[in-house]
């Protein structure tokens, strides 16, 4: 039941869960970029400059697990400054529970808050679901990068989506 699950901004509590849940959904191979979690050193080192550099960041919690997360980093050039990237992902078992967009939904609305004005994104071209979430709330297609990701020898391109807060 989503109503248990909690969307709350990242803590330092929470890196330990964070990693072991980004090790979950890289470990499948066809989501993210990452085939598995970095080192928990990086990951603490991550969300600290999230945290400080106030950049959106969002998990949801169930019964103390970390079930899902969704970030946006801002640019670090000053001209990249009003742009961030969005990345996210949910655990096995929480999936097509209206989490994925109940955690979009919160991190844009601090990224609105914290004063960005363009978030984007790549997906891979074959996670629909993903891609169909980003549409619903707002994502426009900006273009394919072809073969942009390689997994065990195969090629994936990769969706470029951006959406704009007016």
């Amino acid at each position: 039941m989503t109503d248990a699950i909690r969307i709350e901004p990242i803590r330092e509590d929470h890196v330990e869960g964070f990693r072991d849940a980004l090790d979950i959904v890289a470990s499948e191979r066809k989501y993210l970029i990452f085939l598995e979690a970095p080192p928990i050193e990086a990951m603490l080192a991550f969300v600290r400059g999230n945290i400080a550099g106030g950049h959106p960041h969002m998990v949801a919690v169930a019964d103390g697990k970390v079930v899902g997360w969704c970030d946006i980093r801002r640019g670090s050039r000053d001209a990249e400054a009003h742009c961030g990237t969005l990345g996210m992902g949910i655990i096995p078992g929480y999936r097509d529970r209206g989490l994925g967009r109940r955690l979009i939904t919160a991190v844009l609305d601090a990224a609105r808050a914290a004063g960005l004005h363009r978030v984007e994104l790549n997906a891979h071209a074959d996670n629909f679901r993903a891609i169909a979430l980003y549409e619903r709330v707002g994502f426009e297609h900006e273009g394919i990068a072809r073969h942009a990701v390689r997994i065990d020898g195969h090629y994936i391109d990769s969706v470029k989506m951006a959406l704009l807060f007016e």
